[in-house]
């Protein structure tokens, strides 16, 4: 896990607060791991950051196969019996991710995070790394 940067807590409570529903809120590396959250547990953010790095190479995979795209990921939801997952590409190498109820306002979950993103997505950066080292 990368330290937890501190100045991220406010604006993910923001979010989280902001929108009924919201059960924990991740920011991770491209990489797969936790740069930050809000809510939950701290295993359980670990193992979806880790999960995301998947997550996010599969919809990369799959964007390349539409015409006229950069093949970049920018969000990818998933519906399921009791609830919702959201990411967001957030900045280089970084992104947003969100699991929330089945109440949640889906509209209202997307805009908040791309607001969210717009507003601080220069702070949700994750530098490249070899060897575990920041390079």
């Amino acid at each position: 896990m990368i330290q937890q940067r501190a100045n991220f807590d406010w604006m993910l409570k923001e979010l989280s607060d902001g929108v009924y529903g919201t059960r924990q809120v991740v920011v991770l590396s491209a990489d797969g791991l936790r740069i930050a959250r809000y809510g939950g547990d701290p295993d359980a953010a670990d193992r979806i950051a880790a999960a995301c790095a998947g997550l996010q190479s599969l919809a990369g995979a799959v964007a390349t196969e539409i015409p006229e795209t950069d093949g970049k990921m920018r969000m990818v939801i998933i519906e399921m019996e009791g609830g919702y997952f959201y990411m967001m590409a957030a900045g280089p190498n970084a992104y947003l991710a969100v699991l929330a109820e089945a109440h949640v306002d889906a509209g209202l979950m997307s805009a908040r995070m791309r607001d969210l993103v717009v507003r601080i997505g220069a702070h949700l950066t994750s530098p490249p790394r070899r060897n575990g080292q920041t390079v």
